[in-house]
């Protein structure tokens, strides 16, 4: 008898960006366990199971929310303490002797389960109508910030094997670089001709795409639009001298049919570009009429986040501050961001913008949150 567990973290319901974490890595396993004929759960918190369980594996995502797996190693060896409770994720494979002291579990698991990671997830556990895909896995480039190449070894499928994968018309890719993958063109003309239970596909990559590899290859975005992918975002990492560039992808995808207020710019924050670097950056994006997802930066090593936009000022105590920022630089960035994206959406000046339609907007489904990671879900 094996018990699954995602610790509660502290993930808003509303947000659109974020709202399809799903344990992926605890799925797989599920599948795994049952075709050795064991007797499985997944629970999703920290509640008790049907019955008393020989192992329990709880899984961790971002390093910054340790405590919450802490929370839950805690709970279930109270609860049944003659089983063994096994971490496994991002936070267990970047940090495992921290993880190992700071959460007293039996045992750190580090990196994939290589024969689980051959199963499909089980998707009859959780409640959703969207499909989890990795078409790739870690990524070439080693951007100082990201800690996928430091978790998954680099790996591509072709597009029958992805094809083979496919029981939902709604697929979410969580691909790190999804257009490097020798193969994607190949993947993306069978996604666009590819029929499930009588209807096309709809897709999203939960990661921006590289906008290099669109300026060499723009027939790319053709075959994205194709393939009916939208939420298309692009990550803009680097300064903002370079914006000649991501101006010229912009085009690239608005040649293919792309709105552009419908196109995000990822930039993370609170890193080593200061406000007024980043800043320069969100005015660009305003002249180009396109979005903002912003990432507030932690180190792959940072164990607690305790930022709070609803109180007004805080410190290095609370959350993780970059030398180049300040507290009330962090609050104002997303202040204009929220400001940014909700112009863009509504087509509203920047000098005519009411505080008020924060809430009107808040009331539906947001694109750009906090939340936003390079420590992304495995």
């Amino acid at each position: 008898m094996i018990l699954f567990v995602e610790p509660t973290f502290p993930i808003p319901t509303k947000s659109k960006n974020h709202s399809n974490f799903l344990p992926i890595g605890l799925l797989k396993l599920a599948s795994y366990y049952r075709k050795n004929k064991y007797q499985i759960q997944l629970i999703r918190g920290n509640k008790e199971a049907d019955f008393y369980p020989k192992k329990i594996y709880i899984t961790s995502l971002f390093t910054y929310w340790s405590v919450y797996v802490k929370e839950s190693v805690s709970f279930y060896k109270t609860l049944y303490p003659k089983a063994k409770i096994i971490v496994g994720g991002i936070y267990a494979t970047l940090m495992p002797e921290h993880c190992k002291e700071y959460t007293a579990c039996d045992e750190v698991f580090v990196g994939q389960h290589e024969e689980a990671e051959k199963c499909l997830p089980a998707y009859d556990l959780v409640d959703v109508n969207y499909q989890i895909i990795h078409g790739m896995r870690g990524c070439k480039r080693k951007c100082p910030f990201c800690g996928i190449w430091k978790i998954e070894e680099l790996s591509y499928k072709n597009a029958t094997e992805i094809k083979k994968e496919i029981c939902s018309n709604k697929l979410i890719f969580y691909d790190n670089n999804m257009l490097i993958n020798p193969n994607i063109k190949n993947i993306l003309s069978m996604l666009s001709k590819t029929i499930h239970n009588g209807r096309v596909l709809h897709c999203e990559c939960q990661s921006g795409f590289d906008g290099r590899i669109l300026a060499k290859k723009p027939e790319l975005a053709v075959l994205l639009k194709k393939a009916r992918f939208d939420n298309i975002r692009l990550a803009w990492d680097f300064a903002y001298d370079q914006h000649s560039e991501v101006e010229n992808w912009i085009s690239i995808l608005e040649n293919a049919g792309y709105n552009r207020k419908d196109i995000f710019i990822f930039m993370v924050y609170n890193w080593s570009f200061d406000y007024e670097e980043l800043e320069a950056k969100r005015k660009k994006c305003f002249e180009w009429g396109v979005q903002i997802a912003d990432c507030r930066f932690r180190p792959l090593n940072q164990t607690f986040d305790n930022y709070n936009s609803h109180l007004k000022q805080q410190t290095k105590k609370d959350y993780y501050i970059h030398s180049n920022w300040s507290d009330s630089l962090v609050r104002k960035f997303r202040a204009d961001v929220r400001k940014h994206n909700i112009c863009i959406r509504y087509k509203i000046d920047w000098n005519n913008y009411e505080k008020k339609l924060e809430r009107i907007n808040s009331k539906k489904k947001a694109i750009n949150i906090d939340l936003c990671s390079t420590q992304l879900p495995t």
